[in-house]
């Protein structure tokens, strides 16, 4: 997995009011916590903490205040609801080797089998166990050709080595759900009944 450097400032200042003035400098609140330690407060550069977070679970190399590195990586993410920015982030403090729960994106490829019929994502991220340094982006699942009533558990699903199982084995995963037939409206079948009545009493 990638590692993402960045160059961060604790902070001392607290409250909506500091959060505000970290924003409007396009900078972002955060905190980083783990392995007993006080919680740390950090000032962070929100166009690269963005683009970090595209990848899921990535690896933040922290430089703080440039006197000490630190990796970490998100655990928690506030947005702004409407418009998007980010607001706040808890980032967990990991050390090289060190394994870690995380959630990992499942992806679904392949076509189901002709039909109409939908695949549902009962899990969206698949809990594991990883080591900090290699964490797995996502885990990619074939669908080809699966039919109504089929599902996927967690224990069909490939892992990278290294990287073990955080749910029940039996915990289903994807689930492929029978096309929705459309029922007649009432008033439909009420006027086709009395069709019927009319052509017979004729």
């Amino acid at each position: 997995m990638s590692e993402v450097k960045l160059a961060v400032e604790s902070r001392t200042e607290f409250g909506k009011g500091a959060a505000r003035r970290i924003r409007r400098d396009n900078k972002v609140p955060g905190v980083l916590y783990g392995h007993g330690s006080e919680p740390l407060h950090l000032t962070l550069p929100g166009h690269e903490l963005l683009l970090a977070l595209r990848t899921p679970n990535v690896l933040i190399a922290l430089d703080i205040d440039g006197k000490t590195s630190e990796l970490a990586i998100p655990k928690s993410v506030v947005r702004d609801p409407l418009k998007g920015f980010l607001e706040h982030v808890d980032l967990l403090l990991v050390k090289r080797g060190e394994k870690v729960t995380v959630e990992i994106p499942v992806v679904a490829e392949g076509e189901l089998a002709p039909g109409g019929n939908l695949l549902e994502h009962v899990l969206n991220a698949l809990p594991v166990e990883a080591e900090a340094t290699h964490i797995p982006e996502s885990v990619t699942v074939s669908v080809e050709g699966l039919e109504a009533g089929a599902s996927i558990q967690a224990k069909d699903i490939e892992l990278p080595k290294g990287v073990t199982l955080a749910v029940e084995d039996d915990a289903t995963v994807l689930q492929v759900l029978a096309a929705q037939v459309e029922e007649p409206a009432e008033d439909e079948a009420a006027d086709a009944d009395a069709e019927g009545e009319e052509s017979a009493e004729a």
